[in-house]
C-alpha cells in the first residue's frame, strides 16, 4: 500500500491520497515507476522533484520532455530503464506536467493515481480537464 511519510518518522503514517481525496492508486508497474519505484505516484521529502502525476504517455508528450531536456523514450539499460512509450503510464514530477499544459503539450492524467501532492504545481481543475478516468 503506497504510504505518505512526510513526517519522516516511522510512526503515524497514514494511506496516501490521490487528488480527489481518496486513497491513491498504483500508476505503473511496468514499467516501475514512482520516486520510490514502488509503482505509485508516492512522495516524501526526499522527492524534490514532486513526482506525483501519473500521466499516460504520448508521442508528443515525450518529444517535448526531450526537447526539454528530459528524455523519457531513450533506453538507459544501466538503469534497468527501457524508456517510454505512448501509452505507457509514469509518475511525472508535477512541475514538468504544469510546463507542459503552459506549453500545449500536457499528457493525459489519471486522477486515482495522482498524489494529492501535485496540487501544490497544478490545480484540480486543470488536471480534471486532462483526466483519463473521469465521466
Amino acid at each position: 500500500m503506497p504510504l505518505d511519510d512526510g513526517s519522516g518518522g516511522g510512526s503515524g503514517r497514514r494511506p496516501s491520497r490521490n487528488v480527489l481525496g481518496e486513497r491513491l492508486l498504483g500508476c505503473s508497474f511496468k514499467p516501475i515507476t514512482g520516486f520510490f519505484r514502488n509503482g505509485c505516484c508516492d512522495t516524501g521529502p526526499a522527492d524534490r522533484g514532486s513526482h506525483t502525476v501519473c500521466i499516460v504517455a504520448t508521442a508528443e508528450f515525450l518529444a517535448f520532455s526531450k526537447a526539454c531536456g528530459n528524455d523519457l523514450s531513450t533506453p538507459m539499460p544501466e538503469y534497468g530503464f527501457d524508456g517510454l512509450k505512448p501509452g505507457d503510464r509514469w509518475c511525472l514530477c508535477a512541475p514538468r506536467w504544469q510546463e507542459a499544459l503552459e506549453a500545449g503539450h500536457a499528457p493525459r492524467v489519471v486522477l486515482q493515481s495522482t498524489h494529492e501532492g501535485a496540487l501544490a504545481y497544478c490545480s484540480l481543475a486543470d488536471l480534471k480537464r486532462h483526466a483519463v478516468d473521469v465521466s
